[in-house]
This record gives C-alpha cells, sequence and structure tokens, in this order.
C-alpha cells in the first residue's frame, strides 16, 4: 500500500490498562486477531483483518494512566515540519516526533479545541492494510464544540478544501483532499455532557450493525447513540468498557438520499 497523501487518516490505536481485556472485547465485535506484544516498543499489539494490519492496542506507560480513547493518525510526509505548522496554527504538540524504529516517525497534538490526535510519517509500516471491510476503519469525525476553531487548523495544517454540509439542525463540515472527503467535523451540541472533551470518533466496518451492538453489549460496552439508519449507512456509536468511543458502520445498508454540501 503506497504511503497517503498528507493529511490523509492512515492509522488509529488505543491505550488500555487491561489489554487483554481489550482483545476479547474488540475480537469478539470487530473479528480482529492480535499479532505478538513487541516489548521493544512498549507491548504494542497489532490487530488484523484476514491478516491485514487494522490498529493497535497498547498497556500505558508507567505514569501515563488515562482513560482509554482511540487515536486517529494522519499522514505527514514530515512529522517534524507539520509539528511546526500545528504550533503556528494554534494546537500544541504533546509527544515530539519520535522515530520509531524503521517503522516510521510519530507525533502526537490537539487541535485548538483540545481533541488529540497522531501524527504518522510512515516508512517500513505505512500504515493501515484495510479500509473500508468488516473490520476496518471507514471513516472518523472531529467532535468539537468550537468548529470556529478547528476548521481553520486543520486546514491550516494539512491541504484541506472544506464542504459544508446543507441541511437545519447541524453543523457538520467535510475535510476533502482534492476531491475526496477524508474527515468529518462536527459541532457538539447539548446532547453532550458538558465534562466531554473535543475528541476524534473513529468508525469502523462492521458486516452488521444490529449485532456488533448486542454483542458489545453483551460484553460490557455501552450504546450511546443508535443504531440508526443514515444514507451513509446503518451506524451506533459505542464506548467499550473501558471507556474508549467509537462507532460501528454497515455500510451496505443505507436509507435516504446523500445530503448536499457546499464548497467553504
Amino acid at each position: 500500500m503506497a504511503v497517503q497523501p498528507e493529511g490523509t487518516p492512515c492509522w488509529a490505536d488505543a491505550m488500555f490498562s487491561d489489554v487483554e481485556g481489550a482483545k476479547r472485547f474488540y475480537g469478539e465485535v470487530l473479528g480482529w486477531t492480535f499479532g505478538d506484544a513487541s516489548s521493544e516498543y512498549g507491548n504494542y499489539t497489532q490487530a488484523f483483518v484476514d491478516d491485514k494490519a487494522v490498529a493497535a492496542v497498547v498497556p500505558p506507560m508507567p505514569g501515563q494512566e488515562s482513560p482509554s480513547q482511540w487515536c486517529l493518525y494522519l499522514a505527514s510526509p514530515d512529522a517534524a515540519a507539520t509539528a511546526t505548522k500545528i504550533r503556528e496554527n494554534g494546537g500544541q504538540v504533546l509527544m515530539e516526533p519520535m522515530k520509531v524504529g524503521d517503522f516510521g516517525t510519530m507525533c502526537l497534538a490537539t487541535e485548538p479545541s483540545g481533541a488529540v490526535f497522531g501524527i504518522w510519517q510512515g516508512d517500513a509500516h505505512e500504515g493501515f492494510e484495510a479500509i473500508g471491510v468488516p473490520g476496518a476503519y471507514a471513516w472518523a469525525e472531529v467532535f468539537t464544540r468550537e468548529p470556529e476553531k478547528a476548521d481553520p487548523f486543520f486546514t491550516g495544517v494539512f491541504p484541506f478544501a472544506q464542504k459544508q454540509m446543507d441541511g437545519d439542525g447541524m453543523d457538520y463540515r467535510m475535510y476533502s483532499l482534492g476531491d475526496r472527503p477524508v474527515l468529518g467535523r462536527m459541532r457538539m451540541g447539548d446532547e453532550f455532557p458538558p465534562e466531554v472533551p473535543s475528541y476524534i470518533n473513529v468508525y469502523f466496518t462492521v458486516p452488521d450493525c444490529d449485532e456488533a451492538v448486542a454483542k458489545a453489549t453483551e460484553l460490557g460496552g455501552i450504546v450511546r447513540f443508535g443504531p440508526t439508519d443514515s444514507p451513509f449507512g446503518r451506524f451506533a456509536a459505542l464506548s467499550d468498557p473501558q471507556g474508549a468511543s467509537f462507532t460501528v458502520i454497515d455500510v451496505t445498508k443505507t436509507q435516504g438520499e446523500m445530503p448536499t454540501s457546499t464548497d467553504v
């Protein structure tokens, strides 16, 4: 798989205090199998679908215990240059660009409203080996109460064009590379408790949304929204037993007309 254009979502991982519990949960819900833990890299463990890498789980480093959450990585040809642009556009660099063996270079940052994301400059490990198939990454959205900060940040750091989704009652924007939408941005409304910070929500494809929800709740997950139908597929927002939020979507079951959008 070729190195992705700058700004393309290219990888996702999450930190779990109970890695074995996370493996059981996602193995059942998303059909993942897991490679060996890499002790050289903090027991980083890749997840696979049909022998293709789709994500990773990792235990926290000592002293780094924090709530579990999924982290989306955006591709960069030069992580150090991207880190500079993050600062110049009002973001914060949480972890300076760090080379990870011959796999690539990573960096962690927040956009100005607080959502955490990663930068990945791929080398031997270029990122997702499968996208859009059951168990693999499908889509992601920045959830923020301050889109007036997030929008200029992401378009300042990455070569994104913007389209605003038309329609009443929802402030939703798509960031695109050329004509290809790669990331969504949703304004958080009153339905989100005030203590929920800005975050990036990662979608994973499933063959049946309702079955995935049933399995997730059976294993201790919580349904945050849905299942519901949309022109993009039937989806549901979940939290796993350790609190990490994610969304499952069955892209084969669509309902309604695709919304229109306007260039910004």
